[in-house]
């Protein structure tokens, strides 16, 4: 890599602060293990009240600020303490909670490949929708754009969805998701992605 390749990817992060993206600092996160190489990507889908687009709860809930008088829904979030790394809105618009250095509170029980407890190793990307749901061409392209300066900074060897690391508790982002579209964005070869994810875009073919 030539020392203008190294500047321009610097000039991206700031200690896994993105540039690009807008900074809401959440306190759920902590210091991944020692030695931890963060390679995989994990994407979610979010919204709150479910189905319910444009507020600013989700940013809210992230940061233990949210009012559970606000909303029936809320009272069923009420002691829980969780966080992502970003957050894409349904225009495109890109938040950030967490340092992609640190250790986001997003994954839960889970495993994937031969990892375990995937918030150790992972980002998570949350996208503003619900679970099956479709989501917008602008999130596709700010999604894009933020994996491709995450492939750039951290060894990505996978990205996969929350149903695909905890398949029994979970499934979002769901079959909304079009993995084909977020893979000819990336020009990734499809061993980045879940071979589930994969057979169905052949199938598609």
């Amino acid at each position: 890599m030539s020392r203008t390749d190294c500047i321009e990817k610097l000039a991206l992060w700031n200690d896994g602060w993105y540039k690009y993206a807008m900074t809401m600092a959440s306190p759920n996160f902590g210091p991944r293990p020692a030695q931890t190489a963060v390679d995989l990507v994990v994407l979610h889908s979010i919204s709150l009240p479910p189905g319910e687009y444009g507020g600013d709860a989700v940013g809210h809930f992230f940061c233990n600020q949210l009012d559970l008088d606000q909303h029936p829904y809320f009272k069923s979030l009420a002691g829980l303490h969780v966080s992502s790394h970003f957050y894409i809105r349904r225009h495109g618009e890109l938040l950030q909670f967490v340092s992609a250095d640190e250790r986001a509170w997003h994954a839960g029980a889970s495993s994937y490949g031969e990892s375990n407890n995937c918030n150790d190793n992972s980002i998570g990307i949350e996208l503003e929708g619900i679970e099956g749901g479709l989501f917008e061409h602008d999130q596709y392209e700010t999604l894009v754009a933020l994996c491709s300066a995450i492939l750039q900074r951290y060894p990505i060897t996978a990205i996969a969805g929350h149903e695909h690391i905890a398949p029994v508790r979970k499934t979002d982002p769901g079959l909304g998701f079009d993995w084909f579209l977020l893979q000819q964005g990336l020009g990734l070869a499809s061993r980045f992605f879940p071979e589930r994810e994969m057979s169905r875009v052949d199938a598609r073919a």
